[in-house]
């Protein structure tokens, strides 16, 4: 049964239920063991933080900065933060320092909490630019900290100013005292168009969001859940914490790009996700499949088939399958399809949000053919990620975003906006009111910016507005849509369409190096580097053919008429990508300015 107390008290109040058993999965930093701490433990060093932040004279409301990976310092510092009704700012990891500087300032950061190597050495070239900054904490103990900086301590001597909790009586006091009306965090948009702005959520809006997914998302206390997305991103944040608050146990997984293996040594029930992993999921799965024997293939392409059937084309859809199609079902679903499941460590799923982009109709079906539970849903930082979901064990439609949960209010505004009202709402941007009066229609609706429609009940996205493309010849491209149809070759890393007053379709695409340079030996085409490799007439040739048939759907105006193979990863240090992996496509435009325009020569 949830325990949806206020935030302060949430870890404390699990530990008087749960008591020794195990709350949290995590390895060291740098370490490769799993070791795990129980309710009473962390209940225990979160009242330590809460002291030692009152020792460093932090008041109720005040802004504390956290610029680290996931770790389990970073879940005790929230919750001790919270503990004394202060506000914690959670930044990217990857942030740049002229981002972390921009938030430092803008919130008046007096406070840094830092992870590993990286994020302090940024944090301390940060530093002397940031007036209200005072103190560095550093998590990991690994880290080498300047002799020259007396500003930095490492996080075990920070705890040592709340040994013995010193101040219990009075952080007590201010959990009295807190209201579901204080700010619990401030998140820093990344922005595809401009600068940071920090969305406010408060403890009330967690707490809304907390009861009406409880009513719609099955997470339990037998639950095993990976921590997977950075705690910085609401999807993850919200969906991290309203798993404690339901007694599951969660796996701190420190680094993204070490998931998938992560998941084969801890085997997890539940993981939210962006349609990006799933994306990756399926070339895997499928490329193992193509370098298979011929009877091995015939066998998944048969079995994926009747998946398929069973799950998409009944269950999907509220129908109860034929017994035959059921028994036949039953029989791959324990064989073939239990192997690719535990070769991904999720021999023991339930189920899996998935939210942050559009997912591709092709990618949904095989995952839920597999007989694994995709549930697909919509949201966004300023509605504390959840809007709409599908909902376990009831109808759904590929390629909608579910049921709106309990509580929100939604309105089809002009140009198709999806607009929201609910108590999960935020009430504005930090610092920001002309952002926060233009973020809302006269009666109080949030304007989302994203295009989309109801259709019994179900939503259904169209595009994102403001990422919408007119041709030269006056047709409108919605760029994201095109994107993830594509996105789902093996080839391809990442794309990004230009169309923008442009008389076709074109793009820019980073391939998959290893599979590209595989591809070349194999076909005895040389190369010495990538920029040869990109370059070569056969491979472009190759990769158009495999475009033209993935696009084949679309309308012809819609359609990739030429693109560039780019000899290098988009990048996050030139501003062309987002901290959450988006394209900044006016940064794009600027950096391969001379690519673009070659593509539109006659």
């Amino acid at each position: 049964m949830q325990t949806n107390c206020h935030m302060s008290v949430l870890v404390h109040e699990q530990a008087k239920k749960y008591g020794d058993r195990e709350m949290l999965i995590y390895q060291d930093f740098g370490g490769k063991e799993w070791k795990s701490l129980s309710w009473n433990q962390v209940s225990a060093v979160v009242k330590q933080v809460s002291n030692a932040l009152l020792n460093l004279g932090v008041k109720p409301q005040e802004n504390i900065g956290i610029f680290s990976n996931n770790s389990v310092q970073y879940i005790e510092c929230d919750f001790g933060a919270w503990g004394i009704r202060a506000v914690t700012i959670p930044f990217y990891a990857t942030s740049s320092e002229q981002q972390i500087q921009f938030m430092v300032n803008d919130a008046k950061v007096r406070f840094l909490f830092v992870g590993e190597q990286e994020q302090y050495d940024k944090a301390r070239r940060a530093f002397s630019l940031c007036p209200t900054l005072e103190r560095i904490i550093v998590y990991d103990p690994m880290v080498h900290i300047s002799t020259h900086d007396p500003n930095a301590i490492y996080f075990s001597d920070f705890l040592k100013l709340g040994e013995n909790l010193p101040r219990q009586t009075e952080v007590e006091k201010l959990q009295q005292e807190a209201s579901y009306d204080d700010i619990a965090n401030i998140l820093y948009t990344s922005g595809t168009t401009g600068d940071s702005k920090g969305v406010i959520l408060t403890h009330g809006q967690f707490h809304a969001a907390f009861e009406a997914n409880d009513k719609c998302v099955p997470v339990g206390e037998k639950d095993r859940v990976m921590n997977f997305l950075p705690y910085t991103h609401i999807f993850e944040r919200g969906w991290a914490i309203l798993s404690l608050t339901e007694g599951a146990t969660m796996i701190v997984n420190t680094h993204p790009q070490e998931v998938q293996q992560s998941m084969r040594e801890t085997h997890p029930t539940c993981m939210c996700a962006v349609p990006r992993f799933w994306e990756k999921v399926y070339m895997g799965v499928m490329d193992k499949i193509e370098h298979s024997s011929a009877v091995q293939r015939k066998l998944f392409y048969h079995a994926l088939n009747v998946g398929r059937k069973h799950n998409i084309e009944y269950l999907s859809l509220g129908k109860t399958p034929p017994m035959a199609l059921h028994l036949e079902y039953e029989v791959l679903n324990r064989t073939v399809f239990s192997l690719v499941r535990k070769e991904l460590g999720l021999e023991n799923a339930h189920f899996f949000p998935t939210a942050g982009a559009a997912v591709s109709a092709h990618v949904e079906e095989f995952v839920h053919s597999i007989g694994i539970n995709m549930i697909v849903g919509y949201g966004l930082t300023e509605s504390l990620a959840t809007v709409s979901c599908n909902h376990l064990g009831k109808p759904w439609t590929v390629g909608g975003v579910g049921i709106p949960i309990e509580g929100i209010s939604i309105r089809i505004g002009e140009n198709d906006e999806v607009l929201l009202k609910g108590p999960t709402i935020t009430c504005g941007y930090y610092n920001r009111e002309d952002l926060t009066k233009a973020a809302f229609t006269a009666d109080g609706y949030f304007k989302t910016g994203d295009a989309g429609y109801l259709k019994d009940g179900e939503l259904f996205l169209k595009e994102r507005i403001k990422d919408l493309f007119k041709t030269s010849n006056g047709k409108y491209i919605a760029p994201q849509m095109i994107e993830s149809k594509l996105l789902v070759d093996k080839f391809i890393d990442q794309i990004a369409v230009i169309a923008d007053q442009r008389k076709f379709v074109s793009a820019l695409i980073i391939p998959v190096y290893t599979l590209l340079e595989e591809y070349a030996r194999e076909h005895n085409i040389p190369f010495e580097n990538r920029e040869q490799l990109c370059a070569d007439p056969r491979i472009i040739q190759m990769m158009k053919e495999r475009i033209d048939t993935l696009q084949q759907q679309l309308a012809h105006y819609e359609q990739v008429k030429r693109f560039t193979l780019l000899p290098h990863h988009l990048s996050m240090e030139k501003g062309e990508l987002t901290n959450t992996l988006k394209i900044r496509r006016r940064v794009l435009n600027e950096n391969y300015k001379e690519q673009i325009e070659k593509m539109y020569l006659d």
